[in-house]
C-alpha cells in the first residue's frame, strides 16, 4: 500500500483546495465558508450522506464499501478552524482575513480527508461504512465534544475512529505514533489575588499583591519539581498577569494571573489542581492576602488504544516505508481526544518537513505532505474493512 498513484494524479486539486481554505480562514465554530464548501464537494464526490450542523458548524460525509457483511464502520477525522494569528509566510495564497491564518495546518488536514473521501467514492474497495468527519472549534473550542454530544458516535455507529495531524520537523509524508498517551490534558487556570493596594512610595502600608503574584509564580513551579512523580510528566505555566493600575506609583488592589496545566496521567492531573489551588491559597495567606483559585479542565488526555496504534503504524508503514513508533508524548492537547474516549481508535502524526513551528505566524502546510496523508486515510479505511476474498 504505497502511496496511492490516484492521489498523485488528484494531488493539484487538492492543493486547490487547501490553498483556497488557507486564503479564507475562519475561527473556532464561525466555519460557515469551509464547512459549505466542504459539504458541497462531498456531494460532488457522489458521497452517499452528507449532514451539516453536526457540533453546530461540523459536517459529516458517509460512504458505503462496495460490501457490507459485517457492519464494520471506521470514522476520520479532520479539523477545519484557523488561529487568530496575522500571516507573515508571504504566500501568494496567504490569507486575505487580517489577523486570522491557518497556523495549525487544518486547511491541510481538511483538504488531505477531501482527497481521502473522493477516492474512496470513487473505488469503494472496502467492507463496511466509511465515516468523514470535518469538525470546527478544534482550537479551544471544543468541536470534538460538541460533535460527539451531537450524537457523532451513535448515529453512524462509529466503531473506530482515526485522525491525523501534520508535524513540522519530521520529514515531508513520514510518519510517527505512540501507543498510549500521545498529547496532554490542557487545562487553564485564574486566580486572583487580592490585597490592599497603595502608594508604591509607602508600601508598609499596603498588602503587595504584586510581590505576593510573584511569590506565587514561582511557588507553583514546586508542584512539579517536588510533588509529581520525576517519572511522569506535568507542566505548569503562568502566562498572564494583569494588574488593575498601570501607573507606576500605584501597588494594585488585585492581580490576576492566568495559565495552562499539561499532563498526561489522570491521577498527575487531579494533583496539579490540587497544588494549584493549595500552592496559591497559603503563598497569599502567608503575605496577608487572598487568592482565589480558578480552575477549568480542559482537553482530556489523547490516548490511543494499543491495538488501533498498531493497525495506524502498518498502514503508514506501508505509504511511508517505516514508521517512528518512539515518538514521545506531546505536552499540547487536542480535542480528538473526546473522540478516543468514547470509541477505540488513534491518532497520527504526518511530517512536515524543515518548516515554521505549528501556531507561528510563518507557517505554512507542505502540500508535498498530501499523497501521504490521503493515502493513510483512504488506507485506514480499505485495511479496517478489506473485502474479503
Amino acid at each position: 500500500m504505497p502511496v496511492k498513484n490516484r492521489f498523485a494524479e488528484l494531488l493539484p486539486e487538492i492543493t486547490a483546495w487547501r490553498r483556497d481554505f488557507h486564503e479564507n480562514p475562519e475561527l473556532l465554530y464561525e466555519v460557515h465558508r469551509t464547512a459549505g464548501k466542504v459539504a458541497e464537494l462531498l456531494r460532488g464526490f457522489g458521497v452517499d450522506e452528507v449532514v451539516e450542523g453536526i457540533g453546530r458548524t461540523g459536517v459529516v460525509g458517509v460512504i458505503k464499501g462496495n460490501r457490507d457483511t459485517q457492519g464494520r464502520v471506521i470514522g476520520l477525522r479532520a479539523d477545519m478552524d484557523a488561529l487568530p494569528i496575522t500571516e507573515i509566510t508571504g504566500a501568494n495564497y496567504a490569507s486575505k482575513t487580517p489577523g486570522i491564518m491557518h497556523a495549525c495546518g487544518h486547511d491541510g488536514h481538511t483538504a488531505m480527508l477531501l482527497g481521502a473521501a473522493k477516492y474512496l467514492s470513487e473505488t469503494r474497495n472496502f467492507d463496511g461504512t466509511a465515516v468523514v468527519i470535518f469538525q470546527p472549534a478544534e482550537e479551544g473550542g471544543g468541536g470534538g465534544l460538541a460533535m460527539i454530544q451531537d450524537g457523532l458516535a451513535d448515529r453512524w455507529g462509529i466503531q473506530e475512529f482515526y485522525g491525523m495531524h501534520n508535524m513540522p520537523g519530521l520529514p515531508t509524508g513520514s510518519f510517527a505514533i505512540r501507543e498510549g498517551a500521545m498529547m496532554a490534558a490542557a487545562d487553564q487556570f485564574d486566580i486572583i489575588v487580592t490585597g490592599r493596594g497603595g502608594h508604591a512610595a509607602k508600601p508598609h502600608e499596603t498588602i503587595d499583591t504584586t510581590l505576593v503574584s510573584a511569590q506565587i509564580i514561582v511557588a507553583l513551579q514546586s508542584i512539579v519539581s517536588r510533588n509529581i512523580d520525576p517519572l511522569k510528566s506535568g507542566v505548569v505555566s503562568v502566562c498572564v498577569v494583569e494588574t488593575d493600575s498601570t501607573a507606576h506609583n500605584v501597588i494594585p488592589q488585585v492581580v490576576k494571573l492566568k495559565g495552562t496545566a499539561r499532563s498526561l496521567d489522570p491521577a498527575v492531573r487531579d494533583q496539579l489542581e490540587e497544588g494549584i489551588k493549595r500552592v496559591a491559597e497559603n503563598v497569599a495567606a502567608a503575605f496577608g492576602a487572598q487568592a482565589h483559585v480558578e480552575y477549568e479542565r480542559g482537553y482530556p488526555v489523547t490516548m490511543n488504544d494499543p491495538t488501533s496504534a498498531q493497525h495506524a503504524a502498518e498502514v503508514a508503514r506501508q505509504i511511508a516505508g517505516g514508521v517512528d513508533m518512539d515518538l514521545a508524548p506531546l505536552m499540547a492537547g487536542e480535542d480528538f481526544s473526546y473522540m478516543l474516549n468514547t470509541r477505540p481508535g488513534a491518532y497520527i502524526f504526518v511530517g512536515n518537513g524543515d518548516t515554521a513551528m505549528l501556531h507561528h505566524a510563518a507557517y505554512d502546510f507542505d502540500d508535498d505532505a498530501i499523497p501521504a496523508g490521503s493515502s493513510w486515510y483512504a488506507g485506514m479505511v480499505e485495511a479496517r474493512m478489506p473485502l474479503s476474498a
